[in-house]
């Protein structure tokens, strides 16, 4: 059998972000024809992880291939879904369970998150607010900074990252950061896969420091993260059937 994908993304209590998610998995299977992609989360949304793959190994698979839905490697990626994994590979004797990269800052994630400011009015003084969920993991951060840095220079525009949570600079503190260079205006990109509680959040403290800040949406089902998504599972099933060999 080939090995199935088991696309695993956060969870949300919000039900846009599992809808959004099953939506980039029906994209998923559309441009892997043939494939088995079943779509999972870790926490607060159904199925969980460990079900998809407990249920495949009941089916008779003996591999499978688990995408981390994640634009970051922090806790989520480094510890709990690792955790998950191995509880399952001890109840399942003999079934291979590899786990991708994350998405990360693919340039094609990175392109769809421009993408999604096209409609954003082109005025002097603006600056851009990339925002992201945030991690107690300075490398985590340290890439969406990086991000930032890039859009800085092919834009030509103040660009900050912003965080919604566990790492500054926060978004009042971001959009102060860009108004003392100068923004009057600013844009808000997302750095998140799918709606939710946190890019609402975002959406009031940039308004609260621009009434009129243009909000961006999320990187959702576009066929590009797809690509991405399937991108991971084909690299990670090389090193599988290196495994097995």
């Amino acid at each position: 059998m080939t090995p199935p994908l088991v696309a695993v993304a956060h969870g949300s209590r919000d039900p846009r972000s599992a809808a959004t998610v099953r939506a980039l998995v029906d994209v998923v299977r559309a441009q892997a024809p043939g494939l088995e992609v079943h779509e999972s989360f870790l926490d607060l949304s159904e199925p969980r992880v460990t079900d998809v793959l407990r249920g495949l190994y009941a089916q008779g698979h003996r591999s499978a291939v688990v995408v981390p839905l994640l634009l970051g490697s922090a806790f989520h990626a480094r510890v709990d879904l690792p955790a998950l994994v191995d509880e399952v590979a001890a109840e399942c004797p003999g079934f291979r369970i590899r786990v991708s990269d994350v998405l990360g800052a693919d340039p094609a994630l990175e392109a769809v998150a421009l993408d999604r400011l096209s409609g954003a009015r082109r005025r002097g003084g603006t600056g851009v607010l990339l925002s992201a969920v945030g991690s107690s993991n300075p490398e985590a951060n340290a890439v969406v900074a990086g991000v930032a840095a890039r859009w800085e220079k092919r834009l030509g525009l103040p660009v900050s990252e912003a965080f919604a949570s566990a790492a500054q600079p926060d978004i009042p503190a971001a959009a102060a950061r860009l108004r003392d260079r100068g923004a009057r205006h600013l844009v808000v990109a997302s750095w998140f896969l799918a709606p939710g509680l946190l890019p609402d959040r975002i959406a009031v403290l940039a308004r609260e420091a621009d009434p009129k800040a243009f909000i961006a949406g999320p990187l959702a089902d576009d066929p590009r993260v797809a690509d991405v998504v399937i991108g991971r599972y084909a690299a990670a099933i090389s090193g599988l059937l290196r495994t097995a060999a």
